[in-house]
């Protein structure tokens, strides 16, 4: 049995990493051209404008409890580390994003991805998520963010790595602040605080 949950936290944390290893070698073809790996391009051909900076704030709803959660563990933590802190478990999110702190306020997006206990000695969480947009000009585009959220400080940074659709080439950060957190349900509403450069 344990050995099928490291498993699948293996399995999750391969398909999590967008690590790609290039190995890069220099080749002649027969005229003595040699091929280039990279080259640079102006901007204007993949139709990238100026770069703005955004800022975005929603809530983040993470619901443990109940008969409709939308965070569920795939990984417990192991029996025989005996931790507080639950080090080693995982949990998939499909977190409703929503405008103002209560769940019945406008939708959005939400937040798809995991977040693993990372730590023995105090709860800090690995986050590695989507913000999957669905209002507005915005309906379809993403920004990923990975990194460490130490969940009972006040407020917790974390980079926003990339992003797809309006958010190509996305680079900044996001803090996180607990507004609500139910200590016997487990469920929990954090802000979130996205600073995003972005074309």
């Amino acid at each position: 049995m344990q050995t099928q949950h490291f498993i699948t936290l293996f399995f999750f944390l391969l398909l999590s990493c967008n690590t790609v290893t290039l190995t890069t070698s220099s080749s002649s073809s027969e005229n003595g051209d040699t091929f280039e790996f990279v080259r640079p391009i102006d901007r204007k051909l993949l139709s990238l404008k100026k770069e703005k900076l955004s800022h975005f704030r929603f809530y983040w709803h993470d619901i443990v409890s109940g008969k409709n959660p939308t965070s569920v563990a795939v990984v417990p933590p192991p029996m025989k580390l005996n931790s507080t802190t639950a080090f080693g478990s995982v949990r998939m999110i499909d977190n409703p994003l929503t405008l103002g702190p209560q769940l019945n306020s406008k939708i959005v997006g939400k937040a798809q991805g995991f977040y693993a206990s990372a730590c023995k000695d105090e709860v800090d969480l690995l986050m590695a998520m989507n913000f999957a947009f669905t209002e507005g000009k915005y309906n379809g585009s993403t920004l990923t963010i990975l990194g460490r959220n130490a969940v009972f400080h006040k407020v917790r940074e974390m980079p926003v790595i990339g992003g797809s659709g309006f958010f190509r080439f996305a680079r900044g950060y996001a803090e996180a602040n607990t507004h609500w957190f139910d200590i016997k349900s487990g469920d929990a509403i954090v802000e979130y605080n996205v600073y995003v450069f972005h074309y």
